[in-house]
């Protein structure tokens, strides 16, 4: 074991030790990986599952879905390597230069626009199966509402975004959804939370 792998693994270790909730097999490494991302076991208690979300998760990934999410910064924090083993990739379509213009024409958010172009104005929609939210509060309420209306329908919602504004709002609302999701309730949240559980997932899709 070189030396990166055996720190990781004592850190898992510590991690274990320090839990004070118990999770079912599946959850378990999801929580273990965003405390490992965070430093912060304030996650046990904010994390929330919808009772199939892991299972689809895997279901897609194992299908060889496509994975989209809200920024680069998520893009950079998946493995895509491992994710390519099943024949799936990670989109992005906020640096897009039609992105950025719908979002002047239309005064949304780039967030917002890159939702519809991955799910409305994409011939290739149905390869997405599971949409990571990290950042954007604006891009998991227009993607609430794009299922809503029965448009798309991706076999997981991951909805972690950070910060004051909507983004405690965004993701209580989709606590509320009957379709699969992962979400962490309240203000905490961001780009390397939806990496790590868009990774634990990949991991167990491994298995």
């Amino acid at each position: 074991m070189d030396k990166g792998a055996k720190i990781e693994k004592d850190s898992f270790l510590i991690i274990e030790a320090g839990m004070r909730r118990h999770f079912d097999e599946q959850c378990l490494p999801i929580v273990k990986r965003v405390i490992h991302a965070t430093g912060d076991f304030g996650f046990e208690d904010i994390l929330k599952f919808h009772a199939g979300a892991i299972r689809s998760g895997i279901s897609a990934i194992r299908a060889g879905k496509d994975i989209f999410v809200d920024v680069k910064m998520v893009e950079a924090g998946i493995d895509k390597k491992a994710l390519s083993q099943f024949g799936g990739t990670v989109v992005c379509y906020i640096s897009d230069e039609d992105v950025a213009a719908a979002a002047g024409q239309k005064a949304m958010t780039r967030a917002e626009c890159a939702v519809e172009k991955a799910f409305l104005n994409n011939k290739n929609a149905d390869r997405v199966g599971i949409a990571a939210i990290g950042n954007a509060p604006t891009a998991l309420i227009r993607l609430m509402e794009i299922i809503g209306d029965g448009k798309v329908s991706p076999e997981l919602v991951v909805g972690v975004p950070v910060g004051f504004v909507r983004a405690e709002e965004s993701k209580t609302a989709l606590a509320k959804q009957p379709y699969p999701y992962i979400t962490c309730l309240g203000r905490k949240g961001g780009s390397p939370i939806a990496a790590a559980i868009i990774n634990a997932i990949i991991k167990l899709a491994a298995q």
